[in-house]
Formats: C-alpha cells, structure tokens, sequence
C-alpha cells in the first residue's frame, strides 16, 4: 500500500460525532460482537476464556451434531453441493427448500416432512448454543446500551443485527432502558410491520432490529410473536426465499427498514463483527449507498486488508464506506496502510482507547475491530479525561482473544470499518 491513513484523526472526528448525539447513528452488529466476550467457567469476562458465543464455522459444526445417520448423511449431501458456501443459515435454506419441493418423494433417504424435522433438530441446536445469558459482569454489551441510553439524542439509535442472541435486549433491560423491535401487545406481542415502516416513537426508544430471526420468536394464531423463551427456536433464520407471507413478513419488512434507514439524509451506520459475506445484507446495503452520497458506512474489521476482501470491494465500489481494518483501511476508496501522526498534548490516554498492541510483544494496531473496544471508544466519547491503565482487570473486560485459534467476526475473519467523507 502505497497511501497512509493517519487514525487519530479520523478517530477523532468519529468522537466527536459519537459525543454529540445529533447525528442519525445505527449499528450493524454480526456474530463478531458476542464471539469477542469471552468468559470463564463462572461467566465473568476474562481474556483468557471462551467465546460467549462462537463464530459462525463453530456454530456450524456444532449445530450439525447429534443428528441421526440418516440426517447426518443428507447434511453430508448438502455440504458436498454447497462447497465453501456451507454455512449453518445456507444449509438451512436449501433444507427448507428440499421440504417444500419434495413432499412424499425423497431425495438422499429423506422426504419433505424429514427434511423439515431436521431442519428443526438443527435450529434447536442452535438455540442450544446462541441462548447464553449475558457475563456477570459488565461487558461490551452493557456499555454500549450504557452509552446509548446516556445521551440527549435528537433521532433514536438504531441496532440491525444477524444475531439470533437475546443480548441486547438483557442488555437494554437491565439498564431500564425502552426500545423497540417491531412487536407490539403485552402476553403474546405481536409483531406489526406498519409501526416499524414509521418512525414516530419517541428518540429515547432505541431501535433493535433482528434481520435474520430471534429466539424467542414463534407463529402462533397465524402471527409472528417473541416473547417465548431462549427454547423457541421456530423462527431462528427463516431462507430469504419465503414461501408463506406470514413468515416473510418480519424480515421482509426489517429488510426494508434497513435500506430506509441508510436511505435517510445524514445517517452514519457503524458495522461491528461483521463479514459483508452476506449477498442478501449487501445487496442492501450497495443499493442504498448508491442511492444516498449523505450517508455513511464504518465497518470496523477485526483482521487485515487483505483478509477482509468482501468488505474492501464494497468499500471501492461506494465511497461512502469505508473499511477500518486492523492495519489499514479503505477510505473514500483509497488504499492505504495506518500511520499515526505526532503525539499531541493530551491525546496519548485517548489513543490508547483505539490504537495499541493486541498482545504483549505485537506491533500496535487499531483495536475498533474487537467489539468490546468499539463498545468502550463509544461509552468514553463524552469523557473529557481518560485515565488509560492496562490492568488486569481492564484486560479482562476488553478480551481480545480469537476464539479457537480464529478472529472476532461472524466468519471467525474481521469485519469492521468506517466512512469519512460525511464529517
């Protein structure tokens, strides 16, 4: 890379926004954020424990086991058809796809009622694995709802995630703060896709919108409606491709939410944990930064440029998204390693909260590609002092540790970066 990106300055416009709360701000949170708490066996964070939950290639694996040999065989089949693409949600696509298509007749010794068992069997594995509460302690989860609840804001803050977790809404609850997330009702809520559609809840209600389905989620009387318990697994991604209009409805109509919101003048997304590996979500995403130069991407990137590829093509593609990655970033589609400029008076604490070494003897890097220290950056954008002290105890709270060997995001690679050209 022939180009240099200073990050103090661009972390320092990004504060500065973060501290305002008069911009229109969202995130878009992938399977990077809780893969980047780790915790020990009493579930208080520590950097040298278990992911809170794992990445997606984990997931995969772990999601497909337990099956019978007859199930384990159709998965084999799949996997063999897909390739490289062999996820748990595009395993789980081409299931409901051989249910719907196949009927009585079997295709690799299942027929279509088999195939929709085994698709259950998997999703409550899955419930099984994403269904943990959040640490005992404080985590990045807690201080970013910390932060957003903290601020006067003039538009609400609007979370978009993959995530079929119930964090953010532990989160929100324990810090007594409201949002909404397209349901409404008291005993069974259900959800209505008019008041997503409209923005006229108060800018103290945040917005969580669950783009690929939730635990808790369930149909019932012909409705969506959550609120069932982390066992409810009914609705944890749903394919794209929907066949049944009452089961299309949430994520057709958070899927329109999405490009609304990017759609809206002076609006900054921030990406954390996530891969841009997701044709549907990018397709979104393309299509609304081409339709809005005022509004702004930060995919933050927990790896390299050159292993965060899928973001990076985006990023040169729309100029107003930029990719900050571990060591370097794209921005305004340029190119360019990091190199940070002179130590100011003053500064040293705050880059401390963005820049620094990994681990001890690493050469430094920007740390906005962990979740934890994203969540961090943005509850001290308001502090006009920072004592930066690398305790121990510090340490804990911001893990930064792979899990098993792989990276923070929801493709156990990076995914995270930003924009500029907005500020």
């Amino acid at each position: 890379m022939n180009s240099t990106h200073n990050p103090d300055r661009f972390m320092a416009d990004l504060r500065q926004i973060l501290s305002q709360g008069r911009k229109r701000i969202g995130f878009l949170v992938g399977a990077g954020a809780p893969m980047s708490v780790r915790i020990d066996e009493n579930r208080f964070v520590s950097a040298t424990g278990k992911p809170l939950i794992p990445g997606i290639d984990e997931l995969t694996t772990s999601a497909l086991g337990g099956l019978s040999e007859a199930q384990t065989a159709a998965i084999a089949a799949i996997k063999e058809q897909l390739g490289d693409k062999a996820t748990i949600e595009t395993i789980l696509s081409q299931l409901r796809l051989l249910e719907k298509a196949l009927g009585a007749q079997s295709i690799g010794g299942l027929d279509g009622p088999a195939y929709a068992e085994l698709a259950r069997a998997i999703c409550r594995n899955i419930g099984a694995i994403v269904g943990p509460e959040l640490p005992v302690d404080r985590c990045g989860y807690n201080e970013l709802i910390g932060w957003i609840s903290g601020t006067q804001r003039a538009k609400p803050v609007e979370i978009f995630t993959t995530n079929y977790d119930l964090l953010f809404e532990d989160a929100f609850e324990l810090m007594r703060a409201p949002y909404f997330d397209g349901f409404s009702g008291g005993h069974a809520p259900f959800f209505d896709p008019a008041t997503v559609a409209c923005d006229d809840l108060p800018p103290r209600w945040s917005r969580l919108w669950k783009l690929h389905g939730s635990l808790g989620w369930a149909i019932e009387g012909g409705s969506v409606v959550r609120g069932r318990g982390r066992n409810a697994t009914e609705l944890v991604y749903p394919d794209h491709l929907k066949y049944d209009l009452t089961q299309k409805q949430p994520y057709s109509a958070l899927f329109e939410r999405l490009k609304r919101f990017l759609l809206t003048p002076d609006t900054l997304l921030l990406a954390t944990g996530f891969s841009f590996r997701d044709s549907h979500i990018n397709a979104v995403l393309d299509e609304a930064l081409a339709g809005n130069a005022n509004s702004a991407i930060f995919a933050f990137q927990y790896q390299t440029l050159a292993q965060e590829e899928p973001a990076c093509n985006l990023a040169y593609a729309r100029p107003n998204l930029s990719v900050y990655a571990s060591d370097g970033a794209v921005i305004n589609g340029v190119k360019g390693s990091w190199r940070p400029g002179e130590l100011q008076k003053n500064w040293g604490d705050i880059r401390a909260s963005f820049w620094g070494p990994r681990w001890e003897g690493q050469p430094a890097s920007l740390l906005l590609g962990d979740f934890q220290h994203l969540a961090r950056f943005c509850a001290l954008s308001q502090a006009t002092d920072i004592i930066h002290q690398r305790s121990n105890a510090e340490d804990s709270s911001l893990a930064e540790a792979p899990a098993a060997g792989g990276p923070a995001n929801d493709t156990e690679e990076g995914s995270e970066g930003a924009v500029v050209s907005i500020i």
